[in-house]
């Protein structure tokens, strides 16, 4: 991804009124929009979909989608972010019903970012014990990776959750509590010693 570039100063604006001139097609408005939330976006497709080149492309389509329909944004109702999050969850779930692809898992590098140290808590996921975890949660239902990388990758509310996944947040505890019961189950009947129920202690219930 592009390095940042230098934008007019937004710094006395607030996101609401940057995303007002954004609408207007500012470009430098929409530039700092994209230089907050690439990061982000990045990070969670990367895991979505375990492949660097295909994270860039995506997180590239999902701006070049915001930036096209950002005049229709003030009417739906939900956080820019969170808008952002769901343009990026549709990509992604085309990305993976392309029958021309498989899914790929190997996370051998670990933690990528584009964004240098944006996330460091996400390093977690480099050991060994933590990428075999990932591998048992690119298993589950689409609904309940989407819900985990934003829980424990980007640590977020459950009310933040629900924004982006359209549920209340009562919905989002319910279904991470599920997920939860889900995983501690295939760990336990795990044999092949990779998955030590300690490897959910990132995972806990908030």
């Amino acid at each position: 991804m592009k390095p940042a570039k230098k934008y007019r100063d937004f710094s006395d604006l607030s996101e609401e009124q940057i995303l007002a001139l954004a609408s207007q097609a500012d470009p430098d408005a929409f530039g700092v929009l994209y230089d907050k939330y690439a990061g982000r976006i990045y990070n969670y497709i990367y895991y979505r979909t375990g492949n660097t080149l295909d994270a860039e492309d995506l997180t590239a389509r999902v701006f070049f989608r915001a930036m096209r329909h950002i005049t229709n944004y003030t009417d739906r109702g939900v956080p820019f972010s969170a808008w952002l999050y769901r343009i990026a969850h549709n990509l992604v779930a085309n990305w993976h019903r392309d029958s021309s692809r498989r899914q790929e898992v190997a996370l051998e590098d670990g933690y990528r970012s584009s964004k240098g140290d944006e996330h460091p808590e996400a390093a977690l996921m480099q050991s060994e014990e933590q990428n075999a975890l990932l591998r048992l949660i690119r298993q589950l239902p689409e609904e309940r990776q989407q819900l985990l990388i934003l829980k424990f990758v980007e640590h977020m509310s459950n009310a933040e959750i629900g924004e982006i996944m359209d549920r209340t947040e009562g919905a989002i505890k319910s279904l991470y509590h599920r997920t939860l019961l889900a995983l501690r189950e295939e760990i336990r009947k795990d044999t092949s010693g990779h998955f030590p129920l300690e490897a959910l202690d990132g995972l806990e219930e908030q």
